[in-house]
């Protein structure tokens, strides 16, 4: 329900947005997270000017209808109840609004960003959350994603048939989004399977959810892009669709035209909160993954290389002598790692793990954690202009890692607490001519505060309010200090390949 009273948004909100498909519908307002829009080209609107596409079963005829038939009945729509326990003030409420999303999760920080739209929760009231999910065996194994269940009290699952059951939650993944829950009682559920093979652009889609909680709905259009980062976690790998999803969706599968289950809804870009063409999908081949070890263990097991990294750049590919700007760069091999007792050093660029192509630190993440513990591999490098492989027995990832929000730290650069600025860095002594002192800008967000004022890759931030920084760690202590001193902008020194300037960054 909308408040028509309500204050007006700050206009410092983006008016671009993503927005969390599921979970999202306490108290029937929008959740929505910030990110940068500059994915590249596209590919076009799925009606455009286009012939309608013949349905799979009934050559000659228009439509899905055949398609829809088949796979909709193992569509099901999840309402979860959450106990929404909040911060409050004296009076009662809490002015910030309350996060469905633990704390510290990749998803909290970006509720924060939007004043109090959820409106004003008392202490552990119930609250609902509704999302979408579909059955992948006929015993009642269902996928949904992790937002749409963390926290929850009760979870309780509808069919296309309007049968309600009581589902229990076997496991989630944070860092895909990810969640397994069942129904017991019944082992003739409708199920559908997972496509085996790569989806391309321009392929037809048809998904299938829960939008605003009205009960299954079907949308199609076509994939527009693949690969796509909206700095979720270091996992990222996305598929773009212009089919239209709206919150409520999440959770929900989207078909091939054979009706293979080619990915998992769970967000949008949007300026409104409504769906504009641009959702992405977690794709199946993750999908899969993820669900085959939260079904036999009920978490997931990563494995781990232990090294800090960075993308290479145009300019480092330049001065390492690399034809193409692909790549993971290795700021450090942390003592005791697998890399490190390989051998792997800080100036490496991993160009391929087994055999597939590196093209950037997260293509890397998602190759190691793919892997299981105790395996080998044979990671392929370039150090000082000479290729080489080398064999590196990974190990399991450690379990503070693993609680740690990656996508805070690792992608963003911040941490919480820490002022959001856009950029991640590596100290200026582990980066190949950067010099020895400040940290160097390795990614900057293009709708960041950092972009905004002119800091690009490959700049020194040599001090931050005076004081000499030389790690991440040192940069975000210092703009901490600076964000409880009470200030709203403080002064970076910055090297850039031209000169050294002030710039003076917004900061709260």
């Amino acid at each position: 329900m909308t408040d028509t009273n309500q204050r007006p948004r700050r206009q410092i909100w983006s008016a671009r947005r993503l927005t969390l498909l599921g979970s999202a519908a306490v108290l029937g307002s929008a959740l929505a997270f910030g990110g940068p829009l500059g994915y590249g080209r596209l590919a076009g609107q799925a009606f455009a000017a286009t012939p309608a596409p013949q349905t799979v079963n009934a050559p000659g005829q228009t439509g899905f209808a055949d398609l829809v038939t088949k796979v909709k009945p193992a569509v099901i729509s999840v309402r979860v109840r959450i106990d929404q326990g909040v911060n409050a003030d004296e009076s009662g409420s809490d002015d910030q609004g309350a996060s469905p999303f633990m704390q510290g999760s990749p998803f909290e920080k970006f509720f924060r960003q939007f004043d109090g739209q959820q409106g004003h929760l008392h202490r552990h009231q119930m609250v609902t959350g509704v999302g979408s999910g579909f059955f992948i065996s006929p015993d009642g194994y269902a996928v949904t994603n992790y937002h749409v269940v963390d926290h929850a009290k009760s979870v309780e699952v509808t069919t296309d048939d309007g049968h309600i059951y009581t589902a229990k939650v076997i496991g989630t993944d944070q860092k895909t989004d990810l969640a397994l829950i069942k129904v017991d009682g019944k082992k003739d559920f409708a199920y559908v399977d997972f496509e085996s093979g790569t989806p391309r652009v321009g392929d037809w889609v048809v998904a299938v959810g829960n939008p605003y909680g009205l009960g299954g709905t079907v949308t199609a259009g076509i994939i527009s892009a693949e690969g796509r980062a909206i700095s979720a976690s270091p996992y990222d790998d996305y598929i773009q669709i212009d089919a239209p999803i709206n919150k409520g969706n999440s959770g929900g599968p989207t078909f091939d035209t054979s009706g293979k289950v080619i990915g998992v809804n769970t967000a949008i870009y949007s300026p409104s909160g409504g769906s504009v063409g641009i959702g992405f999908d977690i794709p199946a081949s993750t999908v899969k993954m993820i669900v085959t070890q939260l079904k036999d263990k009920g978490v997931v097991t990563r494995s781990w290389l232990g090294v800090q990294v960075q993308p290479v750049t145009a300019g480092i590919a330049e001065s390492l002598g690399m034809k193409k700007a692909e790549g993971a760069l290795v700021d450090q091999a942390e003592a005791d790692t697998p890399a490190a007792k390989a051998g792997i050093q800080p100036g490496d660029v991993i160009t391929a793990v087994n055999g597939n192509s590196i093209k950037d630190s997260r293509a890397l993440a998602r190759e190691i954690s793919a892997m299981a513990p105790d395996s080998s591999a044979k990671i392929d490098i370039l150090r000082k202009g000479e290729a080489k492989t080398i064999d590196v027995t990974l190990a399991k990832m450690p379990d503070h890692l693993k609680k740690q929000a990656s996508a805070d730290e690792d992608e963003n650069g911040s941490a919480r607490g820490v002022p959001h600025l856009g950029l991640t860095v590596a100290p200026a002594s582990e980066v190949a001519g950067a010099g020895e002192k400040g940290v160097v800008v390795t990614n900057v967000d293009p709708d960041g505060p950092a972009a905004e004022h002119g800091v690009q890759s490959g700049d020194v931030i040599l001090s931050v309010g005076g004081k000499s920084v030389s790690d991440g760690g040192e940069l975000r202590q210092a703009l901490k200090q600076a964000k409880s001193d009470g200030k709203h902008d403080v002064l970076m020194r910055v090297k850039t390949s031209d000169n050294t300037h002030f710039i003076a960054m917004p900061i709260g």
